[in-house]
């Protein structure tokens, strides 16, 4: 995609194509193979224990002899694009019986000054 012969600035290039600079200039590492071996480690783990979060899954391959910490779980587990699975809060969904309140200036025309006044009690 990049032409570093082209006439354009590498710059030009890569902002027209939505890409960033440093993505052009530094390529990326390659992940090692311990890394691909606990991440193998991981997705199996996963498919047995769908709700395992990045902590549980740690003392999980702690009991089979692979010292990794959380963080470095969680950093793999965003790599794969996986997630444990769990029961989220529903917050966007109205509690039962609760009253929503009319809007009472719906068809007022507010034509001077002071005629209508609101507060903020956040």
């Amino acid at each position: 995609m990049i032409d570093r012969s082209h006439a354009f600035p590498v710059t030009r290039q890569a902002r027209e194509l939505g890409i960033s600079r440093g993505s052009v200039y530094y390529p990326p590492r390659p992940t090692s193979a311990a890394d691909l071996a606990i991440m193998r480690r991981i997705d199996e783990l996963q498919l047995d224990f769908p709700f395992a979060g990045s902590r549980m899954l740690r003392d999980l391959l702690a009991g089979e002899g692979v010292k990794v910490g959380w963080l470095h779980v969680s950093t793999l587990m965003k790599k794969m694009a996986i997630e444990a699975i769990y029961r989220r809060p529903n917050t966007s969904k109205p509690a039962p019986g609760n009253k929503i309140d009319p809007y009472l200036l719906r068809k007022l025309v507010v034509t001077r000054p002071n005629q209508v006044w609101a507060t903020d009690i956040t």
